[in-house]
């Protein structure tokens, strides 16, 4: 295999400007609208478990966490054996059953903690077979030229869910309750299983290995990361920004907008400001293509990150600056945007053909780690000292993986990043 150090740039790949595959893009669609379904289920489940008490709530989402987490890896295997198109069409199918058998028990039960837990196990596990396989879809339907491009447009599609879900759930959960957004999912689910139904792979994998244990094929995932070069960098560089990046909308941006005295609203106009960074920068890769050098701009988006999470600190003690934290959390977007548009890629195009689930599994696994590491132990830190320690925690250790992938990802071209293997 070509070591990153010894290839060099050559001109962009064929494929980097050609129009996106249509079969792509219709894939690309429907599982919008289903991950858009989840999202929304996912609020009313939360808000539904809220009326049971905090603790009930918390033991709602660890029930759907927690076997997201602990099956990823066995869900990658799977899907890297038998294919990710047929776990994918297996999954919906499922959560599609799932979604009916949910609003038929609301109405006749009602919202018992025992429905909501079940409810909330039974999601979480049939995502952990899921997610990989919907990961490693955009290889298996464009060239590898296409790649980053088509993760970016994934990334801004999957960004305005996350802005559009909560206001769109608060309006259905109102309207009509748990088990009429249970309806919608359904729906969601089937509009996503007819098109996998009709599209089918580009590109097709290498057959695995037959008569491999299950166990043997998971860990061989670990290996293979480990070995292929620019994958372990980009592995760690993906729990840095995990352990960093993702806590600061979540964890420090609430806590630094109570201390300050930002309100609801404007803390949500702040967080809106960091989506639409998101969104800027990856509408940007879509229409023109990747950076020549993906490691300097995921470095450097770690960097912008890092500043403008300093900023949303120094924007916290002068609150009548209020405009400073719109610009601070924009940054953080930017940042974001820069590093996943152009990392995503990099693991996604170096991943072995044979391995695309199992590497995306190991994405999911180290993310959960490190995020289920760092936010309690940074909300620990903000009680124990304030909200402007832990922010500044989560500023230096980004400019701290800056550094660590302007060294690890320095040589690396996109040329590596979109040549096939």
């Amino acid at each position: 295999m070509t070591s990153p150090q010894s290839v060099r740039w050559r001109g962009p790949h064929p494929h980097t400007r050609s129009p996106l595959p249509a079969s792509y893009l219709v894939w690309l669609g429907a599982s919008t609208i289903s991950q858009l379904g989840d999202v929304v289920l996912g609020f009313a489940v939360g808000w539904v478990a809220a009326e049971h008490g905090g603790s009930a709530a918390g033991l709602v989402l660890a029930a759907g966490s927690l076997p997201s987490v602990l099956l990823l890896l066995l869900g990658g295997t799977i899907a890297d054996r038998f294919g990710a198109r047929r776990v994918m069409i297996a999954g919906d199918a499922v959560m599609l059953l799932l979604s009916v058998a949910l609003a038929l028990s609301v109405l006749r039960v009602g919202t018992p903690l025992w429905l909501l837990l079940v409810a909330s196990a039974l999601r979480g596990t049939v995502s952990a077979f899921y997610r990989p396989s919907a990961g490693s879809m955009p290889r298996r339907l464009v060239a590898d030229g296409q790649l980053t491009r088509a993760l970016a447009l994934r990334q801004g599609t999957g960004q305005a869910v996350l802005l559009l879900g909560a206001p769109l759930a608060g309006i259905l959960v109102a309207a009509g309750g748990l088990g009429s957004v249970a309806l919608v999912d359904a729906g969601t689910f089937l509009v996503v299983l007819v098109v996998l139904v009709l599209v089918r792979p580009r590109y097709a994998t290498p057959s695995p290995r037959r008569g491999e244990p299950v166990w043997r094929a998971a860990l061989d995932g670990v290996r293979v990361v480990r070995r292929t070069p620019g994958l372990l960098p980009a592995l760690a560089l993906v729990g840095g920004a995990a352990a960093f990046l993702l806590p600061t909308m979540s964890l420090v941006v609430p806590l630094l907008a109570r201390e300050a005295g930002w309100g609801s609203s404007w803390t949500g106009v702040v967080t809106g400001a960091q989506g639409a960074g998101i969104v800027a920068v990856t509408l940007v890769v879509v229409h023109r293509g990747g950076a020549r050098r993906p490691g300097v701009a995921v470095s450097g988006g770690l960097a912008v990150a890092a500043l403008g999470q300093a900023g949303l600190v120094i924007a916290a003690s002068i609150p009548a600056e209020g405009w400073v934290s719109v610009a601070a959390a924009s940054a953080v977007g930017l940042g974001s945007g820069l590093f996943t548009a152009h990392l995503a890629p990099v693991v996604l195009g170096r991943a072995p053909r044979t391995h695309l689930a199992r590497v995306q599994a190991l994405v999911g696994l180290v993310q959960a780690v490190a995020v289920t590491i760092t936010v309690p132990a940074l909300g620990a830190l903000a009680s124990v000292t304030s909200v402007a320690v832990a922010g500044s925690v989560c500023a230096l250790g980004l400019l701290g993986c800056a550094v660590c992938g302007a060294t690890a990802l320095r040589r690396l071209t996109l040329e590596q990043v979109e040549g096939a293997q």
